[in-house]
């Protein structure tokens, strides 16, 4: 293990840009990356791979732990990469924040969750925030990648760094790059997403640029922070706002007897005009449940009310109910109380062939139908537990044709390549199938239900 470097006291005041960018360009610019989770671990192995000696900042133990074992978490990651970057000792994970100082570049990856009544959380952003103030040296560059609501950096961070009477794109740097990690996405990876960064001075862009340069094909230099972080929320909002569209074309399809995914596979012919959206039971992940409500939040500041975007989130919100009502309809048809009712779920993760479950819609699909009286267990190949919101553990169990026959009703939430559909059919009494995951099953249709 590299041993945790010493202050750098050679800088210039007058020569911070010039020095920090040849550090960086030369790849001797020591970075930190604070919160190594879905976003920060594929950023850090990334810059150590190119010879940045790189220190990754996590408050859990664990996954400090694993890091300096080598043992890989994020499935983006590729495990002789992590493995490469922690044997040579170009990557370390630690606890102790009290080293930020001597990092060139601090990168924050931290989560920015929601509180229970859907306002942003942005605690973790303002206790590392704290943290990088307290040990804030001149030379220095400072990048936000967490998602947030616009103003964040210049509101939140500026002043807890200026606090301490060094100057902005003079003495420090201080930027905003969202991150666009899509986890399971075997084309677009950390280096070849287009990195957009928005500086607080022209002097913060051009030493935030010139950082991710080193690492990433294309990056794109917007006017100033707060183009970038509504650039970041835009772009799940877009996704929310047409997932919300499809999953009300679906509510409406349903009552009037249509096959939704038979109008989305002739619609997606159309050759322009026209972006396949799926329905689905919801939607998950960190960015497109949460986000939205970032951008409705910030907006009430200037009297202004997203009345579309605010829609979409109750539309898409709402989904979980819908598929429990399809459950409980289909359960009927065949003479059976949903209290009580045997029940299969098929996918956890939020999207397939991931083990993310953060915000997955499973997760509340499973906890409307417990609290209907029904007797839910799950399957999935990459979660293989969870705890749930009640603090209860839940254990994957296998999928077997026993496991399936004894359900009343299997529910298929995730849509994972690897799961045998002919296999689940044959063996399953009725399906409600939320993601047309059976599409290509030719036998026993009538024990499907489409969404």
């Amino acid at each position: 293990m590299s041993p945790v470097p010493t202050a750098v006291s050679t800088l210039r005041p007058t020569d911070y840009v010039s020095q920090l960018r040849s550090k960086i360009e030369d790849k001797s610019a020591v970075v930190g990356v604070a919160g190594i989770g879905y976003v920060g671990l594929p950023l850090a192995v990334e810059k150590a791979k190119v010879g940045y000696q790189v220190f990754g900042y996590d408050r859990n133990a664990i996954r400090v732990a694993q890091i300096n074992q080598g043992s890989n978490y994020i499935r983006d990651v590729v495990d002789e990469d992590l493995a490469k970057a922690v044997v040579s000792g170009k990557f370390v994970a630690t606890t102790d924040f009290s080293t930020l100082g001597n990092c060139d570049v601090i990168v924050l990856c931290v989560p920015t969750p929601l509180t229970p009544n859907k306002d942003p959380d942005i605690s973790h952003v303002r206790n590392v925030g704290a943290e990088v103030a307290r040990h804030l040296r001149p030379g220095q560059l400072i990048c936000l990648e967490s998602t947030t609501y616009p103003g964040t950096t210049e509101e939140v961070l500026l002043p807890m760094f200026a606090a301490g009477g060094l100057v902005v794109g003079r003495d420090y740097f201080l930027a905003f790059s969202p991150e666009r990690v899509d986890p399971g996405n075997k084309r677009y990876t950390t280096r070849n997403t287009n990195k957009v960064v928005g500086g607080v001075t022209s002097a913060c862009l051009d030493v935030a640029a010139t950082f991710y340069k080193q690492t990433i094909i294309d990056v794109l230099a917007v006017a100033n922070p707060r183009v970038a972080e509504m650039t970041k929320v835009f772009e799940n909002t877009f996704r929310a706002v047409n997932i919300a569209l499809v999953n009300e074309m679906a509510l409406l399809c349903d009552r009037m007897d249509i096959d939704i995914w038979a109008v989305m596979d002739a619609a997606a012919t159309k050759p322009f005009g026209i972006m396949r959206f799926d329905p689905g039971p919801g939607v998950g992940g960190h960015c497109i449940p949460l986000d939205p409500f970032y951008l409705a939040w910030k907006a009430r500041q200037y009297d202004f009310h997203t009345r579309f975007i605010e829609l979409a989130g109750e539309i898409n919100a709402s989904m979980p109910y819908f598929v429990r009502e399809k459950v409980l309809r289909t359960l009927n048809d065949r003479g059976r109380a949903l209290k009580n009712a045997r029940l299969l779920v098929l996918g956890i993760a939020y999207k397939k062939d991931i083990p993310d479950w953060r915000e997955s819609p499973a997760l509340k699909v499973i906890d409307i139908l417990a609290r209907d009286g029904a007797d839910v267990t799950y399957h999935d190949p990459f979660v293989p537990s969870f705890q749930d919101e009640h603090g209860k553990v839940r254990q994957s169990i296998p999928l077997t044709a026993k496991a399936l026959a004894d359900a009343d009703c299997v529910l298929i939430t995730t849509d994972h390549t690897q799961t045998d559909w002919d296999f689940v059919v044959q063996h399953a009494q009725v399906i409600v199938d939320t993601r047309n995951a059976t599409k290509n099953v030719s036998s026993r249709r009538d024990h499907i239900v489409l969404l």
